[in-house]
């Protein structure tokens, strides 16, 4: 069948394997029964809100395509990823991940009403989120593609870790109240599955690790975790973040120089493992980010409230 006469979703289908070719796991073929765990969000109701912007889950396989919509629009047309024929025809950013993540979403409530659209309230931010067993039953987490992760969940066998990743924020709403709403919707959940550890990687824009010298120099000196939590980039892939000694780095440009989702991640107490990759994809360099609750900082935890009720429905 042409290229031409196949409609957005039968694309998708198309060019979205139901399996996971993942270095160090083979290709495993998706467990049915572990496919769109948002399905049993349909009647969960909103985590949080402040005004009119409010946090929750995605519900529908229509507001899962959305956000990937929303992922595209900043990763692709906002910044330099380069996207495939497929996702460029589409306008959405898929991965197979999708079909197994939980998507947390900013909704505006406020925004421009599309007659066309089933549920009119407009997508403004999202994060995607995997947890551990419906990871392992599907061939492992996408951070096991750029880290040896495998030691690190053996270490801690009897701990509950959920994976972050594919974060964004529609550039009007890049502001100090959308950031806390995706935080407690994230704290919520986290109470909800009773998750131990947070992993995932975050991205500095760019791909030539000497013109990032600065952050990853200053990550490296200032953010190392403990051994018991240290995770290295795989070899073929590692870049080495120590490329200034630590008595060279201007602590104050380093943390400008660090993008606002990093530099949240260390005020809540995140640990950065070793050694950065470049995602020629996506022109990033990513970091790995490994942030056991136990260890967070606890104005932050006090701040969402151990019982999650800063912003509460």
């Amino acid at each position: 069948m042409e290229l031409a006469r196949l409609s957005p979703r039968h694309l998708v289908r198309r060019f979205t394997p139901g399996m996971i070719d993942r270095p160090g796991f083979g290709i495993r073929p998706f467990r049915r029964g572990n496919r769109a765990p948002w399905r049993a969000n349909q009647h969960l109701a909103a985590l949080g809100h402040i005004g009119d912007l409010e946090v929750r889950l995605a519900r529908t396989a229509a507001e899962v395509r959305r956000s990937q919509a929303l992922r595209y629009n900043v990763f692709y047309e906002e910044m330099s990823a380069i996207a495939s024929p497929e996702a460029e025809l589409i306008r959405r950013d898929v991965d197979p991940f999708d079909l197994i993540c939980d998507h947390l979403l900013v909704v505006d409530q406020s925004a421009p009403k599309r007659p066309f659209m089933r549920n009119k309230a407009g997508i403004v931010g999202t994060y995607r989120m995997l947890r551990q067993e419906i990871a392992e039953a599907n061939g492992g987490f996408y951070t096991a593609g750029e880290y040896d992760i495998s030691p690190l969940l053996e270490r801690h066998d009897h701990l509950n870790f959920l994976e972050l990743g594919r974060s964004c924020v529609l550039k009007p709403y890049r502001d100090k109240r959308t950031v806390e709403l995706l935080w407690h919707g994230i704290w919520a959940y986290v109470l909800m599955h009773g998750v131990d550890v947070m992993i995932g990687c975050a991205s500095l824009e760019g791909t030539d690790p000497d013109k990032l010298a600065l952050p990853l120099s200053f990550l490296h000196h200032n953010a190392r975790p403990p051994e018991a939590w240290d995770v290295r980039a795989h070899d073929h892939l590692y870049v080495d973040m120590n490329r200034m000694p630590a008595e060279a780095i201007d602590m104050k440009q380093a943390m400008r120089a660090l993008p606002p989702l990093i530099k949240g991640y260390l005020r809540i107490g995140a640990y950065i493992g070793d050694g950065a990759v470049v995602d020629h994809q996506f022109g990033t360099t990513d970091v790995m980010i490994i942030m056991p609750v136990s260890a967070m900082n606890a104005r932050y935890v006090n701040y969402y409230g151990g019982g999650n009720g800063r912003y509460a429905s």
